[in-house]
């Protein structure tokens, strides 16, 4: 059964046993109609466990789509320091999370409104929070992916984000629940022309990358020849690899860098029988070949 459906129902049943008016009933009926996942609270030792495995701290501000009562929001700040927003579509719980703030002493670094969650900006966010339907979880998967800055850390409790492979995936002792932990990657799909900085002059590359969420594969070419890539890996704006020379394959070049929007900028180190010497480079988006394959 659809969840539109479980709602409909659920509003027929309500219509039975509570006396309501053309209004009342009219308001009902918006509310289930909109409500996009049921309250079913977050037991704390998997808020504690959520809020572990993102590293929250003082720097964090945190955004709970369908916050509830609050409480993973409130944890949050009370026992890491972080400032945040919650957002819940039923207007008796946040209202019930505005009074837990302030019975916590938090409601200076917390707030909450009544607001669905698809209509709610996160690109504030470092920290996302989650315990939504599955099929409300892949609907905004998209968002988290082109809205959220590349290293903001998403958390779920119970439900995984479809083909988005979780980078950890934990269950909580003693609570029956899991917990799903991403963080979001820099997109980094396409060609890039790229220069190892060295005494005697630049060495230039093309590297292209093909990229699944935060899984990334390669090809390179120096001076026109093959160059095997290894290893590739993204972990938010951190990306690293290794060129394998196609001639010596014990000529190892090991890279480290930074994502910056169509930029790249890192250090690389030589391995095997490449020089154990390091330098800086640097790669920017081939624009022009980007464009056409779009």
């Amino acid at each position: 059964m659809t969840l539109r459906k479980r709602l409909y129902l659920l509003y027929l049943a309500l219509l039975l046993v509570i006396p309501t008016g053309p209004s009342a009933a009219a308001q009902l009926f918006w509310y289930l109609k909109n409500l996009d996942s049921p309250f079913v609270p977050t037991n704390q030792a998997t808020v504690e466990a959520m809020l572990r495995i993102a590293n929250v701290g003082s720097s964090d501000y945190l955004i709970d789509l369908g916050s509830g009562d609050g409480r993973i929001l409130i944890t949050a700040a009370r026992n890491y320091g972080a400032r945040g927003l919650g957002v819940d579509l039923d207007p008796q719980l946040v209202k019930e999370s505005l009074e837990n703030a302030r019975m916590a002493g938090v409601a200076d670094r917390v707030s909450f409104q009544q607001r669905d969650l698809f209509d709610t900006k996160i690109g504030k966010a470092t920290v996302v929070t989650l315990y939504l339907l599955p099929e409300v979880n892949l609907k905004l998967r998209p968002r988290l992916l082109a809205e959220l800055r590349p290293g903001t850390r998403v958390v779920s409790h119970g439900f995984d984000l479809g083909e988005w492979q979780a980078d950890l995936r934990m269950s909580v002792r003693g609570s029956g629940s899991e917990v799903f932990f991403w963080v979001v990657p820099a997109p980094v799909a396409g060609k890039w022309n790229a220069r190892i900085i060295t005494p005697a002059g630049p060495q230039v590359l093309e590297i292209e990358f093909t990229q699944k969420f935060q899984e990334i594969d390669g090809s390179a070419r120096r001076e026109g020849k093959l160059v095997h890539v290894r290893d590739a890996r993204l972990d938010g704006d951190r990306i690293s690899f290794v060129l394998i020379d196609d001639v010596d394959h014990l000529h190892r070049q090991h890279f480290e860098g930074r994502v910056n929007g169509k930029a790249i900028e890192g250090t690389v180190r030589g391995g095997g029988t490449a020089p154990r010497t390091q330098h800086s480079w640097r790669a920017s988006l081939d624009a022009t070949v980007n464009r056409m394959q779009d």
